[in-house]
């Protein structure tokens, strides 16, 4: 056999091969396209989790600006869109951190539909806690498996006398908080039923942070017997929720959102030294949107 014709049939060959390649990632493609269980529809995610305070570790270098994407207006408008960005001194804060593991019973998905159908947009909320006890405490009884769904319980983060900030839950998982709770804005209440036994409660769109209860004030009830928490905590939930996009007036406390009657925390907590904190570790930036 001549190589002009040995030549010709490998590249004949080869063709074919490529031509069968072609095909069968066409139909992968479209089979992919065409399954329903794994179209983004079903996807049970539907808050924009980028809203709610990343785990940001610390090492030795300069920590690397984390920004967060911004949730995109359904409306065309000329008018600024505002977003948070991390500031110098956010930069320049480095809390100690942790990651401790929560148990699976402790935690769940963020449902997409409430019990009766209805689709869920809630924005996110963030939500202050205190422990009550130790932080070691409450870490031991997340890491314990709970069968009874009424004493099933987790924060997304905690944060120690010290300032250290252990992460929990991540934040795309609903974290169970607050148990019977509503979020009050001025254009009515939010929150949603996901269990048809159980209350409804605003977990499904809450960020939990829990501060470490003092020692001296372990199991109070009130603002006398209370000593309050250290500058370090201030400082680290600053820094925590200046990751966000949840804007001040989304951030409230278990005492505010709670309809049990029973929750009080964070007791003594000073909400003017925090949003002062706060807004130091982030500041808004307007975006420009040209309407087309």
């Amino acid at each position: 056999m001549r190589f002009k014709d040995w030549a010709t049939r490998v590249l004949l060959i080869s063709l074919m091969f490529i031509a069968l390649i072609v095909v069968l990632l066409i139909g992968r493609t479209t089979k992919l396209q065409n399954n329903p269980t794994i179209s983004r529809a079903s996807n049970p995610q539907v808050t924009a989790f980028s809203q709610y305070p990343q785990a940001q570790f610390q090492s030795a270098k300069e920590p690397e600006k984390k920004f967060q994407n911004l949730i995109k207006s359904p409306v065309k408008t000329n008018k600024p869109v505002a977003r948070y960005v991390t500031t110098q001194a956010f930069a320049q804060y480095r809390p100690s951190y942790q990651v401790a593991s929560v148990d699976p019973s402790n935690y769940g998905e963020r449902y997409a539909q409430d019990v009766n159908g209805v689709p869920l947009n809630n924005q996110p909320i963030i939500v202050l806690h205190e422990t009550g006890y130790s932080a070691s405490s409450a870490i031991n009884f997340f890491q314990v498996a709970h069968d009874d769904e009424s004493v099933q319980a987790s924060y997304h983060a905690l944060i120690k006398l010290d300032g250290t900030v252990v992460y929990l839950v991540p934040p795309e998982k609903r974290a169970f908080g607050a148990a019977n709770s509503v979020f009050e804005t001025p254009q009515g209440v939010e929150t949603v039923q996901t269990n048809p036994n159980l209350p409804a409660s605003v977990n499904n769109f809450a960020y939990h942070v829990s501060l470490e209860t003092p020692p001296d004030s372990y199991d109070a009830s009130s603002q006398q017997t209370h000593s309050g928490y250290t500058e370090a905590q201030y400082n680290s939930l600053a820094w925590l929720i200046a990751q966000s996009q949840v804007p001040d007036d989304r951030i409230t406390t278990h005492h505010l959102v709670d309809r049990s009657g029973k929750k009080v925390d964070p007791i003594n907590f000073d909400g003017n030294k925090f949003l002062s904190l706060l807004n130091t570790y982030r500041q808004v930036r307007p975006i420009y949107r040209v309407s087309k």
